[in-house]
């Protein structure tokens, strides 16, 4: 009897093997711009839209989602076992502002060559940057917002810069005084440094693994040195009104890699701004 016992059990065990192995979590926003962290067993090897995906030793994982993302994509994991799971994703779309922008100076509307030397040696160096894929997972925190005050450009839109079409704006601008301090909403290492882009300015770029990074423009003054490690709540810098700006703010903006992220989608509803930041911008 007591080996019958057994062998059902053990029957019972190999038949609901499969579902123990299909233990994929994945939280946050499937939306256009939005974040999300996976979880799968431990040696399980991930694929986004065939994509080969950095997965932690403990099976953490993330990925993100374009400002124009399709409305379709795949998750597949590999188990250590051998099997293979599919998840079919839906992303949530989204309608985007038109916001202008008069009074710019020109050369930052429509620049000369020499400018746009400058410019494509910036965003060469942020492209380097925003490639590097760290093992940390400093990611898996919960964001808090880096300043606090009236949010005055939003993710996504499309920018009319001086009656210009440009490019759609990919952070969140929040209006302080200048010299306001900017805190790291999470943990993270700082992998750039740069106190004059042509656009942004003052420019901060701090890491948070496996490919999720922040960046902070229009900084006044940059308070941390590239490789410093940087936890939460930690003033990293000033807010600012260099590069393109029509007064003192912050963007602040997120990225997986190349991937543009919307980093309001990651943090609560912003507090109530000191009375002397709604003047500001």
């Amino acid at each position: 009897m007591q080996r019958m016992i057994i062998a059902t059990l053990v029957t019972i065990f190999i038949l609901f093997l499969p579902l123990l192995a299909q233990a994929l979590t994945l939280s946050g926003q499937v939306k256009q711009g939005g974040m999300a962290v996976g979880k799968v067993p431990p040696g399980s090897t991930v694929h986004f839209d065939d994509k080969p995906i950095r997965v932690s030793p403990q099976g953490v994982f993330v990925i993100g989602f374009s400002r124009d993302a399709k409305a379709k994509a795949m998750l597949t994991v590999h188990h250590p076992s051998g099997e293979i799971e599919t998840h079919p994703l839906s992303i949530e779309q989204r309608e985007y502002r038109i916001q202008r922008i008069d009074g710019l100076p020109k050369r930052k509307v429509t620049p000369s060559k020499k400018d746009l030397d400058r410019i494509w040696e910036d965003i060469k160096l942020a492209k380097k940057v925003r490639q590097t894929d760290d093992p940390r997972t400093d990611f898996t925190q919960s964001f808090v917002w880096p300043v606090t005050g009236r949010i005055s450009g939003v993710y996504g839109s499309q920018r009319i810069l001086n009656g210009k079409p440009k490019r759609p704006h990919f952070g969140i601008d929040i209006a302080a005084p200048t010299g306001t301090p900017v805190k790291a909403p999470i943990d993270g290492v700082v992998t750039m440094v740069h106190n004059d882009m042509f656009y942004s300015g003052g420019t901060l770029i701090v890491d948070h693994g496996h490919g999720i990074s922040t960046v902070y423009m229009h900084l006044h003054k940059i308070l941390v040195k590239e490789g410093q490690r940087v936890r939460q709540g930690d003033v990293i810098a000033q807010v600012g009104a260099t590069g393109r700006a029509t007064g003192p703010h912050l963007h602040w903006g997120m990225n997986w890699f190349e991937t543009r992220l919307d980093p309001s989608l990651l943090v609560p509803p912003m507090p109530q701004p000191p009375a002397s930041a709604k003047k500001s911008k």
